[in-house]
């Protein structure tokens, strides 16, 4: 029996949909990191697991059990199998840690004072924060706040642990300190799903990594598949920080300062450097004149598309150009052009095809 199942999950605030029929599997002992750019869905996916997100339809399983579909006490029964780790820690500042440990094992668990300090103690240990088990919260680091939020969730003892970024909320200091507790539990086979934006974290710890995008799960596998050899547009877009400029052209008397104002403004905002925006201006815009004449041939009217894409992580530029009309491959031109020239030299990658009657034109510098 898997520990988690989501069938057709769904969520929307108002007329935006959020989640469109999420579906997903979670074996026991499996550590998932969920990734994705802001308002995917990512948090609002893992609180609907507990329902602190009511879903608008879908069914979510926990240990065989539907939590969908429990009434009253029985939802609460059934949440005690997940421990929830938020981003802002949540500690009541009018107990002091022990008070804030002892409080949901004690009245929930009925468990004594004695053995719920007990195993405090041997949690605050594992740690690093046994000398902080009277410290009031407020005294106490971000980073130390949020371990005690992790110990406040072991308590428990419950059979997945639930993080939601939980190091969004830390100086860059203390992020180091919540990871390695959350590494020590990976290392003890505890089941996890952790919504992150620490991507070398995620491929550390993962077994899989799931790309959240167009309210699904977009990408899904094994961190090796998913950072290293993503299969899907948008996620490859997201893994590689992939920045995107793009015009259409509907006639041949277009804009021409326009289109070399927009690729300027790019190469700055994203530190493409003068020369190799010189160079980029000055390729599309070759490339440009040359398909307009060749495909559109006596016509004012034309469709073309010019994207130019960067990639932040390792400093690659792609350039595509989609044009209709008549078929023209630039790089068979019996006169090269400027522009066709620089690019035979500067380019790693020049390909043409022709597809459903357009042109298809793709370079990478």
């Amino acid at each position: 029996m898997s520990l988690i199942e989501v069938k057709g999950l769904r969520k929307s605030f108002g007329r935006l949909e959020v989640l469109k029929g999420v579906d997903l599997t979670v074996e026991q002992g499996e550590r998932i990191a969920i990734i994705g750019g802001s308002g995917c869905g990512k948090s609002v996916f893992l609180r609907s697991l507990c329902l602190l997100e009511k879903p608008d339809a879908g069914q979510v399983f926990i240990d065989g059990k539907e939590i969908t579909a429990a009434k009253g006490g029985q939802v609460d029964e059934i949440r005690r199998s997940m421990g929830m780790v938020f981003q802002k820690f949540h500690l009541f500042s009018e107990m002091d840690v022990m008070d804030n440990l002892c409080l949901a094992p004690t009245r929930i668990l009925k468990m004594s004072r004695e053995a719920a300090e007990q195993k405090a103690m041997e949690l605050l240990s594992q740690v690093g924060l046994a000398s902080r088990a009277h410290a009031w919260p407020t005294v106490l680091s971000g980073g130390q706040q949020q371990r005690i939020a992790i110990c406040r969730c072991l308590m428990m003892e419950p059979k997945v642990l639930l993080f939601d970024e939980p190091t969004s909320a830390l100086d860059p200091s203390m992020v180091g300190e919540v990871l390695a507790v959350i590494r020590m539990l990976a290392k003890r086979d505890m089941s996890m799903l952790i919504v992150t934006h620490e991507m070398n974290f995620a491929r550390e710890v993962a077994d899989r990594v799931l790309f959240f995008a167009d309210g699904v799960i977009y990408e899904q596998g094994t961190p090796a598949e998913i950072f290293d050899a993503p299969k899907r547009e948008k996620t490859v877009a997201f893994i590689r920080k992939i920045k995107y400029y793009s015009i259409h052209i509907a006639e041949k008397r277009f804009d021409l300062m326009q289109l070399q104002g927009g690729i300027q403004n790019f190469g700055e905002k994203y530190g493409m450097g003068q020369r190799h925006t010189y160079r980029l201006q000055i390729c599309c815009e070759e490339l440009i004149y040359v398909l307009l004449e060749q495909c559109y041939p006596g016509r004012n009217d034309v469709d073309l598309e010019l994207s130019v894409s960067h990639a932040e992580s390792d400093g690659t530029t792609q350039i595509r150009l989609i044009c209709g009309g008549a078929p023209c491959n630039p790089f068979e031109q019996s006169e090269d052009g400027l522009g066709v020239t620089i690019l035979k030299k500067m380019a790693t990658r020049l390909d043409y095809r022709l597809e459903n009657g357009k042109n298809f034109i793709d370079i990478s510098l």
